[in-house]
């Protein structure tokens, strides 16, 4: 027998089974459960899977494809040995961020299109994994508030691809034609917070707008977009002639879980779209990706309270809902569900109120002459990816489908409890100033200071009077050294492991300001854990007290 027959033959056994063999079909289960146990050895008591690692890079950047073939075994365990000093998101001592972990049928999400690869392109390569796609996204219109019946969306590739589409709406409207002549003439813009995500310029740059069409707006203490100063931008954009291809409301900041008021943003653009004639409706984009998820609060009755939530949180819950409840206002929405939805990455989702607005971005058919030859659904033919992975309608509808309203409410109204009793106990701290007391959502912005400073009045001196521009840095570097001790902690397993931002926000005169934060995302938080961050900061505290100066 040749040799490529007999290497075939061993290769086929590290294939899934085209027909039903109960030897092969166990032996791939035992392969999956094997390669389970041997992440399930590498955990303990600290939030990261094994011992922590250095990342040699230069290592990793020599690696050239083997020469021979190998074996499943082999191949399984050194995939593992990957994951050892991953931190574990599900972890209640691992607060960075806003990563959530998945749920059991959100990971069976992504694991069974894995096996069959399906490709969302079409409906004859997807056939019902086309389905999941339409049904998750019809669940999720329909829980903020769009009508199902008029609405339409596609999964795409993660936050900034929900901008990119979005941006790319409004330059079609704002410069109709621009898909197949390009954009002539003055150059559209984008219009933000100065909170929006970075995004927003990375799909500006990405579109042929340039970063600096990107106009941002400055925002209140709460992080919402100022309206009254979003008014007069977009009248002196107007009157010089710009044309505004695209305003953007954030829902849900990464930082601080800012909430713009859209109501009033869509308001104020359909004033001025009548008051200047305008031939052309700036597209308005709501960027929910984290704060889409409070929308199963939008029928929740907050005078019965019938989950009993705790006083602070149902008020909590209830001015996040005065917000989000608006989404449907928007003319498109960017969700993740791997954020705040508890499906894994990369599943996230871009909504338009109007399903024929995605028409505007459809291909000629006659460039597609290999595709869409049967079938209905054929998103393809105007989404800009060909290829999609069924990875994410699948792992987000299982997780809704486990969750419901009832099970998102509880989650999201557990993890805001928490983030209110660490807030509530960092303030009791004479060193520690909380930065977003009134926040609503589960992410505590803090700053620590030396034992000598007056955490009442300093944070507001730093803020709003420039002659303590010395102190502001001289802390922003305390608060940098403070992080980087209890980050050494976690990594030993010891602490807790939360982030840092440089620049929750600017003074008043300009300057960044640095915050730690604590971002709760995991369902088995408890209080002994919000107790273990500020044992964690005091003995950061304390070690940095000997070095700083």
């Amino acid at each position: 027998m040749p040799q490529y027959r007999d290497n075939l033959n061993v290769l086929r056994r590290a294939f899934p089974q085209p027909v039903s063999d109960q030897e092969h079909d166990a032996w791939f289960v035992f392969s999956v459960l094997r390669a389970l146990d041997r992440v399930d050895a590498m955990k303990s008591q600290r939030p990261i899977l094994g011992e922590p690692q250095e990342i040699d890079f230069s290592k990793a950047t020599a690696a050239c494809v083997p020469d021979e073939m190998s074996t499943v075994e082999l191949v399984c365990r050194n995939l593992v040995d990957h994951l050892a000093g991953m931190f574990i998101w599900g972890h209640p001592r691992s607060q960075v961020n806003v990563i959530n972990p998945p749920c059991i049928p959100g990971i069976l999400g992504t694991l069974l299109p894995a096996i069959y690869n399906p490709n969302l392109c079409s409906e004859e390569a997807s056939r019902g994994v086309a389905l999941a796609e339409a049904e998750a996204i019809s669940m999720t219109a329909r829980l903020m508030g769009y009508d199902p019946n008029l609405s339409g969306g596609i999964f795409t590739f993660g936050g900034t691809g929900t901008l990119l589409y979005a941006i790319r709406l409004g330059i079609e409207k704002a410069v109709p034609g621009a898909m197949q002549n390009g954009i002539l003439g003055n150059m559209p813009v984008v219009v933000c917070s100065d909170q929006a995500h970075y995004a927003n310029k990375t799909a500006a740059s990405w579109l042929g707008l340039g970063a600096n069409s990107v106009v941002k707006i400055p925002t209140a203490p709460n992080n919402e977009i100022r309206t009254c100063l979003l008014e007069s931008e977009l009248r002196r954009l107007l009157k010089e002639g710009r044309r505004i291809a695209c305003i953007v409301a954030t829902m849900g900041t990464t930082d601080a879980f800012g909430l713009d008021h859209l109501e009033k943003i869509r308001e104020l653009r359909d004033e001025l779209v009548h008051e200047f004639s305008l031939d052309y409706v700036p597209h308005l984009h709501a960027d929910a990706v984290i704060g889409w998820a409070w929308s199963v609060f939008r029928d929740y009755d907050f005078t019965q309270n019938p989950l009993q939530f705790p006083d602070r949180t149902l008020r909590a819950l209830a001015g996040a809902n005065r917000r989000i409840r608006q989404l449907n206002m928007a003319d498109s929405i960017g969700v993740d569900y791997h954020k705040t939805g508890f499906a894994p990455y990369v599943s996230s989702a871009f909504f338009v109120r109007d399903a024929r607005d995605l028409k505007m971005l459809t291909r000629d058919q006659s460039t597609t002459p290999y595709l869409f030859q049967s079938g209905d659904y054929n998103p393809g033919k105007f989404t800009l990816e060909t290829s999609r992975s069924g990875c994410g309608p699948m792992s987000a509808l299982g997780a809704l489908q486990l969750l419901g309203k009832s099970g998102l409410r509880t989650l999201l109204g557990h993890l805001v409890t928490m983030a209110e009793t660490l807030r509530n106990r960092l303030t009791a701290q004479p060193a520690i100033s909380v930065m977003n007391p009134e926040n609503f959502g589960p992410v505590t912005l803090f700053r620590v200071y030396p034992d000598d400073v007056d955490t009442f009045e300093m944070p507001k001196l730093e803020q709003t009077d420039a002659r303590y521009a010395a102190q502001l840095h001289r802390f922003n570097d305390y608060n940098r050294q403070v992080f980087q001790a209890m980050h050494a902690e976690a990594l030993r397993g010891d602490g807790v492991v939360i982030s840092m931002t440089d620049r929750f926000r600017e003074t008043d005169y300009g300057q960044p300001v640095v915050a730690l934060k604590s971002y709760i995302m995991s369902p088995f938080s408890d209080e002994q854990y919000v107790q273990a961050v500020v044992d964690s900061v005091e003995r950061a505290r304390k070690q940095v007290a000997g070095v700083f100066k």
